[in-house]
């Protein structure tokens, strides 16, 4: 009997599955992640050595069984266009109806560029349309989280719900970066507040708020409706935070779905990775001997493109006489790399890498193809691919020296190299290519 049921339900949630076509928003700026977003769209910015950001959102997506995706870009989107090609369009087979589509802006509707995130999906209504799906799941695609998002459409669907928000809590202190919703004891939403001021805690906990993932469920006729009617409104921001969720709370069934992490750790783990700090720690915290994001976890794989590369290689071992060693500690080490006689400690050395004899790199972050010439020192930054760094330069240690070079230095004195800069020495100006 138990094997009867189970195989009842496994076929109603493929047939839901297959009602359920996702939208993923990854045409934002980027512009605080600056200048690693100088060339590329903010999902297509690398992390962990091997992955790009919206590696993350598409691995969920694969994970949960929803296999018919729309990703809607606009800035710089070639990066992230040639990475779709190359690492997840061979998991959709187009002829058992799956499909990943990278959709640019097509101006169907207007001229205008998309004007906030309702903009966007109400400018694509017509691809939307063309899949009669009877669920619509939005993402974003800059965040770094697990989460299986079939639970929410059932949540969704058992629920009645005309809407359904993703929620997070949060320290009340970080609130003031979300959406903030108050709910009831059936999980509906009396309120939400876009980005508040004084952020309203929950009534159990007056320390936590909580707060919207911009992970939305929409019945699908009842999003057209609403966003037919927000684009005609001239005082709208066209955004689903702002305008398309406050405004559904007063005669719609909208509800909260509380974030269910598929990480397995003690903590849920999901992170903005909006700003150069926020980007930095989330790399360094992969570093850990028990980081907090498990990239490890075989029942939960996050995909990406794998070049065909060598395996990563080491040389020269101390003979007692020499301090020439290729070593790292505590490091992500990427395919293809070649730590040669150099030292590496608490860092993330992309693909196809190279740090040469006596150089040391410490607490940082370098893309692929960075090349590190001898005796050079580097601490805390972020070099962007293809970087050529010259012989005995220092970069990290003085803030002021790094700043007159014409490199980005936050207010916590990170350093970032972005691809093409100039870095100026007492001898020459070397070209990062």
């Amino acid at each position: 009997m138990k094997l009867i049921r189970d195989a009842v339900w496994q076929r109603m949630d493929l047939e839901m599955m297959q009602q359920t076509l996702t939208v993923i928003l990854a045409g934002g700026r980027g512009s605080r992640l600056e200048p690693l977003t100088r060339d590329r769209a903010k999902p297509a910015v690398p992390i962990g050595g091997c992955y790009r950001i919206i590696d993350f959102v598409l691995s969920n997506c694969l994970n949960s069984g929803m296999r018919r995706v729309l990703m809607l870009t606009q800035y710089k989107a070639q990066s992230l266009d040639r990475h779709i090609q190359l690492a997840w369009t061979n998991y959709f087979c187009r002829e058992l109806g799956e499909f990943i589509d990278v959709v640019p802006p097509q101006q169907r509707i207007d001229d205008n560029w998309y004007q906030g995130t309702a903009d966007a999906v109400y400018q694509n209504i017509y691809a939307i349309e063309r899949e009669l799906p009877e669920y619509v799941v939005i993402l974003a695609g800059d965040h770094l989280y697990k989460m299986n998002y079939r639970t929410m459409v059932d949540f969704h669907r058992r629920k009645g719900a005309d809407v359904t928000v993703g929620a997070l809590r949060v320290n009340r202190q970080e609130a003031h970066q979300f959406g903030v919703m108050q709910v009831d004891a059936d999980d509906r939403l009396l309120e939400f507040q876009e980005k508040p001021e004084h952020p309203q805690a929950t009534l159990d906990n007056p320390e936590v708020c909580l707060a919207s993932m911009g992970i939305y469920v929409f019945n699908t006729r009842f999003l057209f409706e609403r966003l037919c009617d927000d684009a005609t409104d001239l005082n709208s921001s066209h955004d689903f935070g702002k305008n398309i969720i406050p405004g559904a709370i007063a005669d719609s069934n909208v509800l909260a779905f509380p974030f269910t992490d598929e990480n397995r750790k003690s903590d849920a783990y999901w992170r903005d990775v909006g700003t150069i700090e926020a980007y930095y720690e989330a790399n360094m915290d992969l570093v850990n001997v028990d980081p907090q994001l498990n990239l490890y976890d075989s029942q939960w794989p996050v995909r990406s493109f794998r070049p065909q590369l060598p395996p990563p290689k080491f040389v020269f071992g101390s003979d007692g006489r020499s301090t020439r060693q290729g070593v790292a500690m505590d490091s992500i080490i990427c395919q293809g790399a070649i730590i040669s006689g150099g030292s590496v400690m608490r860092s993330v050395i992309g693909a196809g890498c190279r740090v040469n004899s006596y150089a040391q790199i410490e607490d940082s972050i370098l893309f692929d193809d960075v090349e590190v010439g001898r005796h050079s020192r580097i601490r805390r930054a972020i070099i962007d691919k293809g970087v050529r760094i010259p012989p005995e330069m220092e970069i990290g240690y003085d803030p002021v020296a790094d700043a007159e070079r014409g490199l980005t230095v936050t207010d916590s004195g990170l350093v970032v190299i972005a691809r093409g800069e100039l870095i100026r020495t007492q001898d020459a100006v070397s070209t990062f290519v």
